[in-house]
């Protein structure tokens, strides 16, 4: 389950340290709420991502009261792409996605790349089935909006090859789906 959570984890906060920083917080409050969980009640997975979810926003909440700059993520984010012409690369899609509202993407994420049904992220999200659907549909909509007006900050210094970049995304979809439905 972890990996599924770390995955989950870099979709919603797009930095590695941070997402691992999240699971564990997330291993530890799983940990101390152990004895309310109810095994048949929901899917241990659900529940964890729950949690996860949770720990993210309750960051998110604590965050808006304090300002961290980022010099040279602020000079990514005004400068335009050199070159827009480029043919799409994958890493493209992942910058996007970080562009979107956190409510869009995670379920973009849960439902897109996780491959869960939409009555369970609307179960790990904590909102209606319908309400999941109008996310994930806002979320593509929103998603190729991005992608096709050219104005994402620019990549990071360290390029990827377009297959590395592939190699990336589909490791990380691997990670979410376990290659297949795994168990609780």
């Amino acid at each position: 389950m972890l990996p599924h959570l770390r995955a989950f984890g870099r979709s919603l906060t797009g930095n590695a340290d941070l997402a691992d920083d999240l699971v564990q917080e997330t291993m530890l409050k799983a940990w101390k709420a152990r004895a309310s969980y109810i095994p048949g009640g929901s899917s241990m997975k659900s529940w964890a991502f729950v949690i996860l979810r949770n720990c993210f926003l309750s960051q998110m909440r604590r965050k808006k009261f304090t300002a961290d700059y980022d010099e040279l993520a602020a000079e990514r984010l005004l400068v335009a792409p050199d070159n827009q012409a480029d043919s799409l690369h994958l890493a493209d899609v992942q910058r996007a996605l970080l562009l979107l509202p956190v409510d869009q993407r995670e379920a973009l994420v849960l439902i897109g790349a996780g491959q869960l049904s939409y009555e369970e992220g609307a179960e790990i999200c904590g909102c209606a089935v319908g309400t999941m659907k109008s996310r994930v549909s806002r979320a593509r909509t929103a998603l190729h909006a991005i992608l096709e007006s050219g104005e994402m900050p620019l990549r990071s210094t360290t390029t990827l090859a377009p297959s590395e970049a592939f190699a990336t995304i589909m490791g990380e979809v691997d990670q979410l789906t376990g290659g297949g439905p795994s168990p609780d």
